[in-house]
Formats: C-alpha cells, structure tokens, sequence
C-alpha cells in the first residue's frame, strides 16, 4: 500500500479530490491548512499575507493504482505557476482497523 499526499491551493481541492476518487480510491482525508512555499502571496490592505491557505489531501492506494491517481492530480491541480502544489508518495508498512482492534492488510 502507498500513502499519497498532496498539498494544494484550498480553491482547487474540491476538484482534485473528486478527481482522485473518479480514479477508484474510496476515501480520502481532507486537512485544511496554512502554508507557505514558493508560490506568490497575495496582498491585502497593503499587506502581504504571511500563508496562504492550503488543505492536504491523504489517500491510501494499492501499489497498482499509485500512477493512476498521481496522474488524475497533476491533472485536476496543474495550471503551470509556482504554487501549484507537491505530492509525496509513501510506504504504508502497516494499518490498523480502530473499530476491530485488528491489523489490516486491506483499504476498508
């Protein structure tokens, strides 16, 4: 199983999640946050914003499905300007069903 994260701009979420569950995955996890990297900020009332306002999307893939879903990202969040967003693939070595007490080999 692989863990893909993106972090994006909070006003193309909606699309890059529904893009991400048209490519199969069944759930995601959305968090909304702050960030600050290489893309511009904006200004208001003379003010430049410190962070702007990002969510991190979390989906957990079969190994067979990772390029489908980074593909339906890049997709769904590209526009070609610096901000655009990251995505960071990795192992999920193991998970745990809270609701079982049980290990999980599987997404549900």
């Amino acid at each position: 199983m692989k863990r893909i994260e993106t972090i994006v701009q909070s006003e193309v979420s909606k699309q890059v999640v529904n893009a991400i569950r048209k490519a199969g995955v069944g759930g995601v996890t959305l968090i909304q946050s702050l960030g600050q990297g290489a893309g511009e900020r904006p200004e208001i009332g003379g003010h430049q914003i410190e962070f702007n306002s990002t969510d991190v999307i979390i989906a957990v893939v079969h190994d067979s499905m990772v390029n489908s879903v980074i593909s339906a990202i890049m997709n769904s969040a590209h526009t070609g300007e610096k901000g655009d967003g990251k995505i960071f693939v990795t192992n999920v070595e193991e998970s745990y069903d809270i609701s079982t007490k049980e290990k999980s080999t599987e997404l549900i």
